[in-house]
């Protein structure tokens, strides 16, 4: 697929789920558990052990229609590696422009975190295929509507603190999607499953009514 393919794909959900766990065997656990919930796009979180291994297996074993990606991209050596591993789409805390060239090099977009106005400019100056907004946090979706109401082209995604109950508050402020992490995969199978449906619907229904 082509950058703009992985990106549309990654988003269309309107969330993508983040995994850190404490070893290989946690994130290909919880990673099961979203995907049989209905998610389609995740991210593998760098700090996590084996990481780049849990990424590998996955994009083996999971489904065409999934999209993997690699988290807590620091520099350009990391986003390779994520690359070479099988990573879809790289996202960073910060914003690092040998990060996105690395990203672009080889096609694979990549999502930096930004946290104001001017780091916003800079990462679209730079390429960046979407904004982490990070921590979400430190803002409500009020200020994500203002920033838009200056800024309408920077797709933003919201993460660090979102929770079901505030994803689709930011979707209907204008986000394009939103990360989420625990607030996900907490309870047992059949309790993330319920969530994962019912904020899918919820997100679906927010989309709809922010758009123009």
């Amino acid at each position: 697929m082509y950058r703009w393919e992985i990106t549309r794909t990654a988003l269309e959900q309107r969330v993508f789920a983040i995994i850190r766990s404490d070893g290989y065997e946690g994130v290909t656990s919880t990673a099961d558990t979203l995907i049989g919930a209905g998610i389609n796009s995740l991210e593998i979180s760098l700090t996590t052990p084996y990481a780049l291994d849990a990424v590998a297996t996955l994009r083996r074993e999971a489904g065409p229609e999934c999209i993997i990606g690699a988290g807590t991209v620091l520099d350009a050596a990391s986003a390779r590696a994520a690359i070479d591993a099988g990573a879809l789409f790289l996202v960073s805390p910060a914003l690092d422009a040998e990060v996105i060239r690395t990203g672009h090099r080889y096609g694979i977009p990549v999502f930096p975190g930004v946290a104001t106005p001017t780091e916003m400019v800079r990462a679209m100056e730079l390429g960046a295929d979407a904004l982490k907004l990070f921590p979400a946090s430190a803002h409500d979706p009020s200020w994500l509507k203002d920033v838009r109401a200056a800024l309408p082209q920077a797709p933003l995604l919201p993460t660090g603190g979102v929770t079901v109950k505030s994803a689709p508050e930011w979707i209907a402020a204008g986000a394009a999607a939103c990360g989420m992490g625990s607030a996900l995969t907490q309870g047992d199978k059949a309790a993330v499953a319920k969530r994962v449906s019912t904020l899918l619907q919820k997100l679906e229904a927010a989309g709809s009514a922010s758009s123009p």
